[in-house]
């Protein structure tokens, strides 16, 4: 089977040579390569792999029964399996599933203090576990949170070299346009990307095959998998109302105004019987949640309405999954993104912020129909991000820009299908460099 390489090999590689490394824990939504790169990091760096599932093998729960301490679980691993072998030193246990054993977290602080065996943990939906998991092991491990791929992780799969973002880059700090190959590539296989998503099992069956056959099976059983684990695993929680709210998403992204409404979900919906519905699918990593501001100035923390937000899939190929036989023909075969065009591309562009750790903030002013789709920041500045479907900038940027009023902000950024550019103090890129912006923003000089 084809390996598409990612980002967390250099990492789970960085992290074994680190001199005092503590046990690891791997999050990160179902099926976006979790198992695969850790097993794969796991062969080829230890002379012993030790692999418990708490979901194939249930019986494995029962290794804390005696307690904690490392010595007692890897006496009731052996007893359950003989042939395991834990060699000090060179022995990785991988416990993965942990979303079905939280409690082992308990166990990671007895492996760091006992110092013979490396620790890697894994799970979906850990998020949703995130207190129990934290307070069990708070000081004793490091986090990871892997997402589906990015693009730059979809170039290498295409077969670019390792080099490829930063010829990219050097592109936006240099303010140097594409030439025209450059754009017509490199939109054509970003058009690819929005199409599939970065979901390993999508990605590898189209690099494969050299077409979409077969792709849109797959996102749609990414989706019912989804849905599943909305029914498994939301305890305690109106599982009816987050399916709702799962459902409702594509349609809310397609209209003008993207702020999620409650009501067309259910009449008289209020948000408090929402938000634990709303906080469940972005733990889980299924969705990334877009705040409002209350006013665009920094610091952005604490300065955001719960109550106003924008839900988009944590990876847009859920999105392209969910539209109706129409559009997917029309989309795939004619790259007609139709009425669901700004809504495809805001969703990337969130999906890019979030996979580069930005966090989600919009702005609607309540006087006017100033309206402004994302920020970023540097450590003195806060950027308006447009996301344009069509060429030309909107208004809102320009008057966040030229007011008085919001002393924070001085420059704009602009995404869209054209070349790179920069007019009054609004830098344009093209949407392929969307992945690239905090690595601009670390040196660009705003």
């Amino acid at each position: 089977m084809l390996y598409l390489k990612r980002k967390i090999d250099d990492y789970l590689i960085a992290w074994k040579e680190e001199a005092d490394h503590k046990p690891l824990i791997v999050k990160g939504p179902r099926q976006v390569g979790k198992t695969e790169s850790i097993l794969r990091f796991a062969k080829a760096a230890y002379e012993s792999v030790v692999v418990i599932n708490f979901v194939e093998e249930p019986k494995y729960r029962l290794i804390t029964e005696d307690g904690y301490k490392s010595s007692d679980i890897i006496k009731n691993i052996s007893r359950m399996d003989p042939s395991k072998r834990f060699i000090p030193g060179k022995t990785l246990i991988f416990f993965d599933e942990l979303q079905a054993h939280p409690d082992i977290a308990t166990a990671l602080k007895f492996f760091k203090i006992d110092g013979r065996f490396d620790v890697i943990c894994s799970g979906s939906l850990l998020g949703i576990n995130d207190k129990q998991i934290e307070s069990n092991s708070v000081g004793y491990k490091t986090d990871y949170t892997l997402f589906s791929l990015d693009f730059e992780e979809f170039l290498w799969a295409k077969g670019y070299s390792e080099s490829i973002a930063e010829e990219l880059l050097n592109h936006l700090i240099h303010q140097k346009p594409f030439n025209l190959i450059e754009v017509e590539t490199y939109s054509s296989l970003f058009l690819d990307f929005c199409i599939l998503g970065g979901m390993p099992a999508v990605v590898r069956t189209y690099v494969e095959r050299g077409t979409f056959e077969g792709t849109l099976d797959l996102q749609r059983q990414l989706i019912e998998d989804y849905k599943e684990d909305i029914r498994k695993y939301a305890v305690g929680l109106d599982q009816t109302r987050i399916l709702n709210v799962f459902n409702h998403i594509p349609s809310q992204l397609a209209k003008e105004n993207k702020k999620f409404q409650l009501s067309k979900v259910e009449r008289g919906a209020r948000f408090k019987d929402y938000r634990g519905c709303i906080e469940w699918l972005c733990d889980s990593g299924i969705v990334n949640c877009c705040t409002c501001l209350q006013f665009p100035e920094l610091p952005l923390k604490g300065n955001s309405d719960d109550s106003k937000f924008k839900l988009y899939f944590a990876d847009t190929g859920l999105l392209i999954g969910m539209l109706d036989d129409e559009s997917q023909e029309d989309l795939r075969v004619n790259k007609n993104l139709g009425v669901y065009k700004g809504a495809l591309y805001e969703n990337i562009v969130a999906e890019a912020l979030t996979k580069c750790s930005i966090p989600l903030y919009y702005y609607r002013r309540k006087d006017s129909t100033l309206e402004q789709d994302f920020f970023v920041r540097t450590q003195h500045s806060l950027l308006p991000l447009e996301v344009k479907a069509k060429h030309g900038t909107a208004k809102s940027l320009r008057t966040l820009i030229s007011s008085d009023r919001y002393p924070d902000i001085r420059y704009g950024l602009k995404l869209s299908a054209g070349n790179i550019g920069v007019s009054d103090q609004i830098y344009s890129f093209p949407y392929f460099c969307a992945f690239l912006l905090k690595r601009f923003l670390r040196q660009a000089e705003f």
